[in-house]
This record gives structure tokens, C-alpha cells and sequence, in this order.
């Protein structure tokens, strides 16, 4: 398995972040983050949690194990009414959410 330096290098850059800008999202200097990926220290809890709420992976930079996603356990054509419900205006998402709820409601009489 891949050091945690080594898997954080890889979400930081997953995520088109510099080191300075990664470090920020855990509340350090680049010069700690340039540690962490080099694995001369481990990151603390109150970094990785800073790094988790701006979208980094923290099950995989831990464990080596990617977070699931939603979109993997799609269907082809669910993914499609997803992405189709996107593009919909904030006002026709409201009716699709409506029309599905009401649906779904008898679906389950």
C-alpha cells in the first residue's frame, strides 16, 4: 500500500490544487503540506478534517480505499434522468422533485 504522503500528494493534485492552496483547506503553511507529502510528519485530525470539508477524499489518504460515490452505483439511465434534472431550471427542478414524491407515494399504496 502507498504511504499517506503519497496518497495525499495524489488527492491534492486529483484536485488541481497547489500545495499552498491544499495546505489552506487544513488550516497549515504549504511548508507543513510539503512534510506531509513527503512523509517527514503525519498529518494531525484537525488538518485532515479541514481537508475532508474542502472535498478531499479522507477515506482513501487514510486507508488507501476510495470514498463510493453516488455515480458508481448508478444505472445508465439513471445517470441520464440525473443529469438531465441538472440542467433544469431551480423552478422545473421543484416540479420533478414534486411529480417524483407523488409517484413514488403511490408506487408504495
Amino acid at each position: 500500500m502507498k504511504p499517506v504522503g503519497i496518497r495525499l500528494r495524489e488527492v491534492r493534485k486529483s484536485m488541481n490544487l497547489t500545495q499552498p492552496e491544499f495546505a489552506a483547506l487544513g488550516g497549515v503553511e504549504g511548508n507543513a503540506q510539503a512534510h506531509y507529502e513527503s512523509g517527514a510528519r503525519l498529518p494531525k485530525a484537525n488538518y485532515l478534517i479541514g481537508i475532508a470539508h474542502g472535498g478531499a477524499d479522507i477515506l482513501y489518504v487514510l486507508l488507501g480505499v476510495h470514498t463510493p460515490t453516488l455515480e458508481a452505483s448508478l444505472s445508465p439511465q439513471e445517470a441520464v434522468v440525473i443529469k438531465h434534472y441538472r440542467a433544469l431550471q431551480k423552478q422545473d427542478q421543484g416540479a420533478i422533485s414534486q411529480l417524483s414524491e407523488s409517484l413514488s407515494d403511490c408506487a408504495e399504496d
